[in-house]
């Protein structure tokens, strides 16, 4: 048996707290830390740190962040008692996907990708029923 290797150079840094639980959102959301910089407009070596190192991120970093990862400032707090939610909409990559769609200029192409999903969920509705 092979044993595959994770990707990336290892870590040199345990995760601190707010970093164990700000990278167990980001991988339920399915999520690397290059996706989550671009969602926030920073480098993916700024969320490195921010997994590794002990920072002090402002309210509105805090806020923008837990936004990225659809869960709640308290959670990433670690407050007693804030659960993660779960996270809304599709599950893993199909989620994704409907993301990078929401984000496509100009509207009518998103409408576009609309009408073929729900095309396709109708017909294979239609074949299951």
């Amino acid at each position: 048996m092979i044993a595959v290797m994770p990707a990336g150079i290892p870590p040199k840094l345990e995760r601190t707290p707010l970093g164990h639980r700000m990278a167990a959102a980001r991988e339920k959301a399915g999520l690397t830390q290059t996706e989550l910089g671009q969602k926030l407009g920073i480098s993916q070596r700024v969320v490195a740190n921010w997994d590794r190192k002990p920072v002090a991120l402002g309210a509105e970093e805090l806020a923008a962040l837990a936004d990225a990862l659809r869960i709640t400032a308290d959670y990433l707090l670690g407050r007693p008692g804030a659960k993660q939610p779960a996270p809304k909409g599709p599950p893993g990559m199909l989620r994704v996907a409907f993301e990078k769609a929401h984000k496509l200029p100009p509207r009518h192409e998103q409408n576009q990708i609309v009408k073929f999903v729900e095309a396709c969920v109708s017909q294979y509705a239609s074949k299951a029923s």
